[in-house]
């Protein structure tokens, strides 16, 4: 016992001098260093911008909040022709609550917040939904979905909150020729309570495996095209929900619930970032009705080269190019928390910020991250890596098959 008590400590003081050298340090992997190097080619018109933003559910909401700043000049800059997807967990900590209880003016001033963001932006503007707007997966979730839904849609008539009325999906829209974004509610699958499912509720699916079968429809279809995925669950992750965790949570477990609460448990402590990586939290990829959403997803995703899938839910900002795939995790519009470095990943930071994505007219895409710069007085940010993606023809699509939501602009 006191033998592995010993080989315990060594390691968590080993694994302790390691965080400490890269924790928020950037991470980029050894085969990309020459980041830097690369840039669009000046001479190539852009036909479209994508800002890719994830859980603003805890900004500032006295108008300094530095991410929204950052926004703010990204969509002046982008104008009519882009887009922007809130990747969901919108408001912290439980959505939006009934309108006489606790904390609902709270979460409307954080909802708002974000809402006057977009006010005078002519580009398309999409909310998806996560675990928090669902009342964090707790039984009654649907009403909470459904109340931040209505308010989104009375406040910004222009936006968009897919996929409509908490339904699964998939639901497509045409952004622009040979640009198609495809958007899955994947807390429909972790949620408890009831879960909106066939046409008495405007769902397209009727079963939890159909929309597996509709994407890969979709996807099929659609192979002509730049196609873009959006959910809120990660497929890839280095962070807390793809079981990575910190020294101190092993040390001081207790601090999971209260930031303060420094009490050590060695050994003991390690059993809950083992539970969390091995069974996992409903929020967690080990959890078994995560793993089998995110295994059906995959099988169908790396069917298709080049296709990118966005998501949120970890706070920090990730990039993984595997299986022909690109895998965003762009989760820190408002927290930020531990990622490891290394493993699939290309690109890994623990900082606020978002991703966005380019595609020009020659048919390159170009991933950005645009990250607050601590000079208050640079708007633009400070961006830490950049990437080609691919380049691939493009062609005006064909009306896409499957639900579509509609194709009216954004907000006014």
């Amino acid at each position: 016992m006191a033998l592995g008590l010993t080989l315990l400590a060594l390691w968590l003081l080993y694994r302790y001098q390691q965080e400490r050298q890269y924790r928020r340090q950037v991470y980029i992997a050894p085969s990309h260093a020459n980041w830097a190097a690369s840039q669009p080619d000046p001479d190539q018109p852009l036909r479209y911008r994508l800002a890719l933003v994830g859980d603003l559910g805890a900004v500032a909401t006295d108008g300094q909040d530095p991410v929204l700043t950052l926004l703010q000049h990204w969509l002046h800059e982008a104008g009519p022709t882009s887009g922007v997807v809130l990747l969901g967990d919108n408001v912290y900590p439980t959505g939006i609550p009934a309108p006489t209880a606790p904390g609902r003016e709270a979460a409307e001033r954080r909802l708002d917040i974000q809402l006057d963001a977009f006010r005078s932006y002519a580009g398309r503007v999409i909310f998806l939904s996560g675990n928090h707007d669902w009342n964090k997966g707790r039984p009654d979730g649907y009403q909470y979905l459904l109340r931040q839904e209505a308010y989104v849609l009375e406040h910004l008539p222009g936006a968009f909150y897919l996929p409509p009325k908490g339904c699964p999906g998939p639901i497509t829209m045409q952004l622009t020729d040979g640009l198609l974004l495809v958007v899955l509610n994947t807390q429909w699958w972790v949620q408890h309570g009831p879960r909106p499912l066939g046409a008495a509720y405007g769902c397209s699916a009727t079963t939890s495996k159909e929309p597996f079968e509709q994407l890969q429809e979709i996807l099929e279809h659609n192979r002509h095209q730049q196609v873009v995925v959006a959910g809120h669950h990660p497929l890839y992750s280095n962070a807390m929900h793809g079981g990575k965790f910190t020294t101190k949570q092993h040390l001081f477990p207790l601090t999971a619930a209260h930031k303060k609460a420094y009490v050590p448990l060695p050994g003991l402590g390690s059993l809950f970032p083992v539970y969390r990586k091995l069974i996992g939290a409903e929020e967690d990829m080990a959890h078994p009705r995560y793993r089998k959403m995110r295994r059906r997803l995959l099988r169908v995703l790396h069917q298709f080269p080049n296709i990118i899938y966005a998501a949120g839910h970890d706070h920090n900002l990730q990039y993984f190019h595997y299986q022909q795939g690109h895998y965003l995790v762009s989760g820190s519009g408002s927290k930020t928390a531990f990622v490891q470095h290394g493993g699939k990943a290309t690109f890994a930071h623990e900082h606020k910020g978002f991703f966005s994505l380019e595609f020009y007219q020659n048919g390159d895409v170009w991933l950005r991250t645009y990250e607050p710069s601590p000079q208050t007085d640079v708007p633009a940010g400070t961006e830490v890596f950049r990437q080609k993606l691919f380049t691939s023809p493009v062609t005006p699509a064909p009306q896409p098959i499957g639900a579509t939501a509609p194709a009216s602009s954004a907000a006014e």
